[in-house]
């Protein structure tokens, strides 16, 4: 039975998910989905009702989609690294280039000296080691669908599928997951409509600050990680 998996996204970097490079990946924060969700499931974040973009306005994205991706591939977190070394190396955070992206690597953890990973440099610190690890597993797709700053408004028939505060719905009515499945087709695949909402943010703060307000930010939004289950 296919499910889906619904939370609030409020701190949309391009880490979590991570939609770039071909595939979406989320292998960092939201550890009760990323344990227990399974192939064919979706997973979808929608929008905070104080999304700051670019243009320095607050706009009220709460009855938005910001991204779905439906579940194709499932990795434990060693796994994952052993997969990013040799396939998908842009997954790998790298601080030294220019190209956003490359820094916003999900691949965080360093299995290469054991079953204990190092930390590499990436959005991620010491503090969210723990909970990102409590996870276990990284969930891949080659479905989905990535708007970010430009997130589509969710059809009236669909409000059902939006989580209010903390924590994230486990939605298992066939009705509805169905309606959405139907709805969500009218998109391109696979394409990444639009930046994520923190975009600017590396044009603007230090790496240090990026790191800081990521880890700070993202720590504070998995402390509470309840499910709520709709049938």
């Amino acid at each position: 039975m296919t499910k889906i998996y619904s939370y609030i996204l409020k701190n949309d970097s391009g880490a979590a998910p991570n939609p770039f490079w071909g595939k979406c990946t989320l292998t960092i924060c939201k550890p009760a989905i990323r344990r227990t969700a399974e192939i064919g499931d979706w997973i979808i974040g929608t929008g905070s009702k104080n999304s700051k973009l670019k243009d320095g306005k607050i706009y009220d994205y709460s009855d938005s989609i910001i991204y779905a991706m439906k579940v194709t591939g499932i990795k434990t977190l060693l796994e994952y690294d052993e997969f990013c070394n040799m396939k998908l190396k842009n997954k790998i955070p790298d601080w030294r280039t220019k190209d956003w992206r490359k820094i916003m690597g999900d691949c965080i953890y360093d299995y290469s000296k054991g079953i204990d990973p190092m930390m590499r440099k990436g959005v991620h610190t010491e503090k969210n080691k723990k909970r990102d690890l409590s996870g276990q597993r990284a969930l891949i797709s080659n479905h989905f669908y990535y708007f970010g700053e430009e997130a589509r408004v969710i059809p009236k028939e669909l409000k059902g599928l939006i989580k209010k505060g903390q924590g994230h719905l486990k939605i298992e009515s066939p009705e509805l997951v169905g309606k959405f499945e139907k709805w969500i087709k009218k998109f391109v695949k696979n394409k990444v409509y639009a930046d994520p909402q923190l975009r600017y943010k590396f044009d603007r703060t230090t790496v240090d600050e990026i790191i800081l307000k990521c880890s700070t930010q993202d720590f504070k939004e998995d402390k509470n990680d309840d499910e709520e289950i709709v049938n």
